[in-house]
């Protein structure tokens, strides 16, 4: 029996090591680009994609490069994604920078580099947070409402 111990904890081990990479290269399959309908877009020349419904397009979206403000919108104890959030980035108070309606589930957004504040609002309920972006990796934001209201 110690034998087989001592012969299975190594092999533990490294499925343990590699359900991370397993896990990444789930994320690299073939897109199925018929269903997505994810188009980069530009606003007061920001660029950004919105959207991520459905697992081709939130892949497509995830999948996206050069961008340095990832922000997800959720909702529930199972975190379920939301597409209907209105999002406004501002750089200063009262300065917005990008202003979109029924944004998500997944917004990713190329900023100059600087601080901003970034308000999300669903049905009436607000959710804030500060994102200091640059030449660095991207900024992630999840904002999340526990009520599916």
């Amino acid at each position: 029996m110690k034998n087989v111990h001592s012969f299975m904890l190594p092999i533990a081990a490294v499925g343990v090591l590699m359900f991370p990479v397993v896990l990444n290269a789930a994320s690299l399959e073939p897109i199925d680009s018929t269903g997505v309908q994810v188009q980069q877009q530009q606003q007061n020349g920001i660029t950004y994609l919105s959207g991520g419904i459905g697992e081709d397009e939130a892949r497509a979206i995830q999948q996206a490069q050069g961008y340095n403000l990832h922000m997800t919108f959720s909702i529930g104890a199972e975190g379920k994604y939301v597409p209907d959030v209105n999002l406004v980035i501002q750089k200063n108070p009262g300065q917005p920078v990008l202003t979109l309606s029924e944004a998500g589930p997944l917004v990713y957004v190329q900023l100059p580099p600087g601080k901003y504040t970034v308000v999300a609002t669903r049905n009436g309920e607000e959710r804030r947070d500060t994102a200091d972006v640059g030449s660095g990796p991207a900024r992630n934001l999840v904002f999340h409402w526990n009520t599916e209201n």
